[in-house]
Order: structure tokens, then C-alpha cells, then sequence
């Protein structure tokens, strides 16, 4: 199980890169990723 703390940081490093200039479409991509492998925790901790 992930703890509030390691969501949030994962939420943090998303903002952070969206935010980013840089952004192309893999790094768009790479990020969704990221996005749903968050979610999936959230959801998760909801169901137990």
C-alpha cells in the first residue's frame, strides 16, 4: 500500500513536469503513465 506522502510527492513530480517547457509528445505519453500508476494507488487504498 502507498502512504498519503508518496502519492502526493508523485502528484508534486507530475506538476512539476507538466509544467515543463519541454513537454513532446513522449514526455506527454511518459506522463499519462505516471498519472494512471497514481490513480491506480488512490484507487486502491479506496477499495481496502
Amino acid at each position: 500500500m502507498r502512504d498519503e506522502d508518496e502519492i502526493r510527492e508523485q502528484y508534486e513530480f507530475l506538476e512539476e513536469q507538466l509544467e515543463s517547457e519541454e513537454m513532446t509528445h513522449a514526455g506527454v505519453k511518459e506522463m499519462f503513465t505516471y498519472y494512471k500508476r497514481a490513480l491506480g494507488w488512490v484507487l486502491e487504498e479506496e477499495h481496502i
